[in-house]
C-alpha cells in the first residue's frame, strides 16, 4: 500500500486562517469528486470557520474520561475504518489526553499516512520544536505543544497562510478570533505588532528553507551543476553533558537562517574502550537532533580537537558549534581546552561558535568511564614532576636558600614524590623516589658529593623516605585503578540497563541496535550472521556500516550467539573487558531478531484469522440467500413433473419463468461470491487497455430486466477512451446499476451519464430512491451489507463491495453522493487513455468556491 501524502497549512500566528483554508480546500476537493472526511477540526466557536464545516462529513470523535472530566479526541480507529481518500486533521502539534492511542496528534497522523490516507493538517510556526526557545524569547510564552521539525519537513506540500500584523489585529478587534472579553488582553500581550512581525519573519524563513530544499531536489534530478545558492552545514560538538541540548537547538536555529542548512551532531569517543558519556544522555540528544531534522554521528579519536576538525572538513561543514568549557579556571593549567584549540586550528574556512550555557565553569565532575583512568597529559606531568622536579629542588636548596637540615630536605623531596604519584601514578612516583634518593645522598648526606653515608641514622632516614614514597605511589595507583574499574562497571551497567529496557519494551529495531553497537565500540561495521546448520552457509540477518563481514572469519571481533548465529564487527580488535559487554549486546540482538520474526508470524496469523472470519461471515450470509432461489426452482420443477395436475400453457410458462429467474439469481449470487473471493485473495489481475465507455455500459445492462424501461443512458460519443480492464469495468458498472434499479421507486428511471474531467472520465448512476445518510455512505461498500430493512433473499450484500474492489483494481474510484432533489448517486471515476485524453478545461467549481 502506497503511503499517503501530507499537506500542511503553516500559519505565522493563531487566527491567520489556517483552518479556514483547509476547509475551503476540502470543499473544492469534494466538488471535484474526492472522498474527504473531517477526522478532527476545532472551530473554536469562530462563526466563519464553523460555517465551513457544513456539508463536510465529520467522523465521530472518541470520548475519553480523565481526572473526572470528559474530553474528545480524534478516533484513529474510526478514521482507519472509514478510510477516506483525504482526512482533515487540525492542530498537528496537539497533545492528546492521557489514555489516547498516541501521545501526540502528529503520531496519529503518521498512522493515517502509513495506511495510505492523504492528510491535510495545520500548524503554527511557534509549535515547531527547533523554534521553541526563540519564540519564548520573543513572546515570553513557552510553547508546551510542539511537533518535530522533521515531521513538518517530510510533508509533500507546505502552504504558508500569512497575514500582515495590522490585518490580523483588525481581525482580532472585530471578534473573529477570540471572544470579546479576551480581545484586549490578547492585543496587548501575544498579539503585539512586534511579536507578530517576528513570528511572520520566522515563518517566511522556514518556508524559504523548505523551498530551497525543493530547489535542491530539482537541481539533483536535472543535473544542474551551476551554483544557484549556498548551503550551511553546521557541526555540533557534544561531550555527553546536559549542555548538549542547548547547543543542538542553537545550531538548529543557525541552520534555519541559511539556505538548505543542515545540522550534524558529533560525539568523539576514545579508542581505548567504552564511551565516556552517559548512554541515556547521548540517546536523548540523538533523539532531539533527529527530531530537529539533523543527524547524529559518533567518531573514534584520542585527540578530540583534531578528530572534530577532521570530521567537519570531511562533511564540508561551514560552522562548528561548541559549548563553553565546563572546566574550572585552575584546570586550564593542563591545556587551553577543546574550544580554544578548535578555534585556533579551524582556519578561515570554518566559523567556530562558542555558546554559553548553565553548566559553564561548574567543573566536569567525575566522568563515567574514562575520567578515573590517568590521562596522557597527567602522566606526562607526573614524569616531569618526578624527574625534573627533584633536580630543580636540588638547585634551589643548594644555591638560593640556606641549609634547612636533612630532615626538611627529605620532606621536600617526599612532597615532590607524592605530587608525581597524584599526577602520573605508580611509575613516575617510583622514578621520583629513585632520583630524589640519589640527589639526597649526593648533595645533602655527609660526606657530600659521594654515594657513601657516614651516619647510620641517615641510612635509616633515607630508607624510610624510599618506603614512604613507594607506598604513597602504590596507594595512589591502586586507587586510580579501582576507581576506573568502578566507573567502567557503572558505564557498563548504564549501557546494559538502558539497552535491555528498550529491547524489552520493543522500542529498538535490529538496525537501530546494530547502529548502537557500532557507535558504542567505535567500529566500522557490524553484522549479525546466522545459518541453519553446522555446514550451511552464513547469511546476513542485518548489518550497518560499509563492507560488513560476510563470514565470522573475516571479522576483527566475532561473538558467537548460540550454535548458529554470530555478531561480527570490523574496525579494530577489542580488549577483553569490552568483549564482556559486547556479548550482552549480541544476546540482545538475537532477542530483537526473534521478536521481529515472531511479530511477522503474528501478523500473518492475524491475516489468516481475518480470512477465517470472512469465510464464517460468508457462510452465515449465504446460508439463506442461496437456498431461497433453489427452493423456488425445486418447487417449480416438482410442480411441472407432477402427474396429478394438468397445467395449462399459461401456468407452465409461469413456472418456467420462475425457474429462469431463480437460476439467474443464483448465477448472480455465485458470481459475486467468486468475485469477492478473488478480491480477498488478491488474485484479480486486470488487463489494462484502451476501451470506449459507450461500448462497455450497454453490455453491463444485460442483467437488468427491461433495461429500456428502467434505465436512461447519456453516454456522449465524444468521450475520450478510458484505460481500464474491460471485463472488470463491465462487472463494476453492472453491480452499481442493478443496485440503483433495485432501490428506485416504481416508474422512476435510473440515469446513467458520463462526462470527462481532467485526466479521468466520471460515470454517474443516479436514482430517485430513499438515499443513504452521510454516516452510512461508506458502510454500504463493506461486504455483506444491506441498506435499511432490505429483505433477505435479494442478495448477500456484495454487489457494491465487488464494484469498488474492481474499480480500485483498474485504477479508478467509486464513491457515493446525494442526488439533488432526493435520491442517491454513485460516481465511478476511471482514468483516460494516455495521449488521448480530454482537452484540459478550467476547474470552474474550484474557481467559484475560491
Amino acid at each position: 500500500m502506497a503511503r499517503g501524502k501530507l499537506r500542511i497549512y503553516l500559519g505565522a500566528a493563531p487566527g491567520v486562517g489556517k483552518t479556514y483554508a483547509m476547509l475551503s480546500e476540502a470543499h473544492r476537493r469534494i466538488e471535484r469528486g474526492t472522498d474527504c472526511a473531517v477526522a478532527f477540526v476545532e472551530h473554536h466557536h469562530r462563526p466563519r470557520t464553523e460555517v465551513m464545516l457544513h456539508g463536510l462529513e465529520q467522523i465521530p470523535r472518541k470520548e475519553i474520561e480523565y481526572r473526572g472530566g470528559g474530553f474528545t479526541e480524534m478516533d484513529v480507529d474510526a478514521v482507519l475504518r472509514r478510510s477516506p481518500a483525504v482526512a482533515l486533521v487540525d492542530e498537528l502539534a496537539h497533545t492528546n489526553v492521557p489514555g489516547s492511542r498516541n501521545a501526540k496528534r502528529w503520531q496519529d497522523v503518521e498512522e493515517l499516512l502509513a495506511a495510505g490516507i492523504d492528510v491535510v493538517s495545520t500548524v503554527n510556526i511557534q509549535h515547531l520544536e527547533s523554534l521553541g526557545d526563540v519564540v519564548e524569547s520573543i513572546t515570553g510564552v513557552r510553547q508546551r505543544e510542539t511537533v518535530p521539525d522533521e515531521v513538518a519537513r517530510r510533508a509533500d506540500q507546505i502552504e504558508l497562510v500569512d497575514m500582515s500584523p495590522e490585518a490580523l489585529r483588525r481581525r482580532m478587534a472585530h471578534g473573529n478570533i477570540y471572544k470579546p472579553d479576551k480581545v484586549d488582553a490578547a492585543l496587548s500581550n501575544y498579539f503585539r505588532p512586534g511579536n507578530l512581525t517576528a513570528l511572520r519573519e520566522l515563518a517566511l524563513l522556514w518556508v524559504a528553507d523548505r523551498a530551497d530544499a525543493y530547489l535542491t531536489e530539482y537541481r539533483s534530478e536535472h543535473h544542474v551543476s551551476t551554483i544557484w545558492g549556498s548551503r550551511e552545514r553546521i557541526v555540533v560538538g557534544l561531550t555527553g553533558g546536559p549542555e548538549g541540548r542547548t547547543l543542538i537547538r542553537r545550531a538548529a536555529r543557525l541552520a534555519e537562517k541559511g539556505a538548505g542548512g543542515g545540522v550534524m551532531a558529533v560525539y568523539i569517543s576514545r579508542s581505548d574502550g567504552l564511551t565516556a558519556a552517559s548512554p541515556k544522555e547521548l540517546a536523548d540528544q540523538r533523539t532531539l537532533v533527529e527530531d530537529l531534522g539533523g543527524t547524529f554521528h559518533q567518531v573514534v579519536g584520542d585527540d578530540i580537537s583534531a578528530a572534530l576538525l577532521d570530521f567537519a572538513r570531511g562533511v564540508n561543514a561551514t560552522q562548528i558549534v561548541l559549548g563553553v568549557s565546563r572546566r574550572r579556571s585552575w584546570q586550564y593549567i593542563f591545556g587551553p581546552g577543546v574550544g580554544a584549540t578548535v578555534a585556533v586550528d579551524s582556519g578561515p574556512d570554518l566559523d567556530v561558535h562558542l555558546i554559553t550555557h548553565d553548566e559553564a565553569g561548574k567543573g566536569r565532575g567525575l566522568p563515567v568511564a574514562h575520567g578515573a583512568r590517568l590521562g596522557r597529559s597527567r602522566v606526562i606531568w607526573g614524569w616531569l614532576v618526578g624527574v625534573l622536579g627533584p633536580a630543580l629542588l636540588t638547585s634551589l636548596l643548594t644555591n638560593a636558600t640556606p641549609d634547612v637540615g636533612l630532615a626538611n630536605d627529605m620532606l621536600l623531596f617526599l612532597t615532590l614524590t607524592v605530587a608525581s604519584a597524584l599526577l602520573g601514578g605508580l611509575f613516575p612516583a617510583l622514578a621520583a623516589a629513585v632520583v630524589g634518593t640519589l640527589l639526597l645522598n649526593w648533595y645533602f648526606t655527609p660526606p657530600i658529593h659521594t654515594l657513601t653515608i657516614a651516619d647510620p641514622k641517615n641510612i635509616v632516614a633515607i630508607a624510610i623516605f624510599v618506603g614512604v614514597a613507594v607506598s604513597v605511589a602504590s596507594v595512589v595507583d591502586l586507587a586510580a585503578r579501582r576507581t576506573h574499574l568502578a566507573a567502567r562497571l557503572r558505564a557498563e551497567s548504564e549501557i546494559l540497563s538502558f539497552l535491555s529496557g528498550n529491547v524489552l519494551r520493543g522500542e529498538t529495531t535490529l538496525e537501530a541496535l546494530l547502529v548502537r553497537i557500532r557507535e558504542t565500540f567505535g567500529m566500522e561495521s557490524v553484522a549479525l550472521l546466522e545459518r541453519t546448520g553446522e555446514t550451511a552457509p552464513w547469511t546476513c540477518a542485518g548489518s550497518v556500516g560499509p563492507q560488513p563481514a560476510k563470514v565470522p572469519e573475516d571479522a576483527d571481533v566475532d561473538v558467537p550467539v548460540g550454535d548458529h548465529m554470530a555478531l561480527s564487527l570490523r574496525g579494530r580488535v577489542l580488549p577483553a573487558a569490552d568483549r564482556r559487554v559486547l556479548a550482552a549486546f549480541a544476546a540482545q540482538a538475537a532477542v530483537v531478531l526473534d521478536r521481529q520474526r515472531l511479530q511477522s508470524e503474528a501478523d500473518r496469523a492475524k491475516e489468516l484469522a481475518e480470512g477465517n472470519r470472512t469465510r464464517t461471515a460468508l457462510l452465515a450470509a449465504v446460508s439463506h440467500d442461496l437456498r431461497t432461489p433453489l427452493a423456488g426452482i425445486k418447487a417449480a420443477v416438482t410442480s411441472l413433473r407432477s402427474d396429478d395436475v394438468e397445467w395449462s400453457a399459461r401456468d407452465q410458462a409461469e413456472l418456467l419463468q420462475a425457474i429462469e429467474e431463480g437460476a439467474d439469481r443464483l448465477d448472480h449470487l455465485v458470481g459475486n461470491l467468486l468475485d469477492m473471493s478473488r478480491l480477498q485473495t488478491g488474485t484479480v489481475t486486470p488487463i489494462i487497455r484502451e476501451t470506449d465507455l459507450d461500448e462497455v455500459v450497454p453490455m453491463a445492462l444485460g442483467g437488468v430486466p427491461n433495461p429500456e424501461e428502467c434505465v436512461d443512458l447519456d453516454i456522449p460519443e465524444t468521450l475520450p477512451m478510458v484505460y481500464v480492464d474491460r471485463g472488470l469495468l463491465e462487472r463494476a458498472v453492472a453491480n452499481v446499476v442493478e443496485n440503483a434499479v433495485k432501490y428506485s421507486p416504481p416508474g422512476e428511471k435510473v440515469l446513467v451519464s458520463a462526462s470527462a474531467l481532467a485526466d479521468r472520465v466520471e460515470l454517474r448512476v443516479v436514482d430517485r430512491g430513499p438515499g443513504v445518510p452521510d454516516e452510512a455512505k461508506d458502510r454500504i461498500f463493506e461486504p455483506f451489507q444491506r441498506y435499511g430493512d432490505a429483505p433477505r433473499g435479494v442478495g448477500v450484500g456484495l454487489g457494491l463491495a465487488v464494484a469498488r474492489g474492481f474499480a480500485e483494481a483498474i485504477g479508478g474510484t467509486l464513491h457515493a453522493e446525494d442526488t439533488p432533489g432526493g435520491g442517491f448517486t454513485m460516481v465511478l471515476a476511471v482514468p483516460t487513455a494516455p495521449d488521448r485524453g480530454w482537452p484540459e478545461q478550467p476547474d470552474l467549481s474550484a474557481a467559484a468556491t475560491s
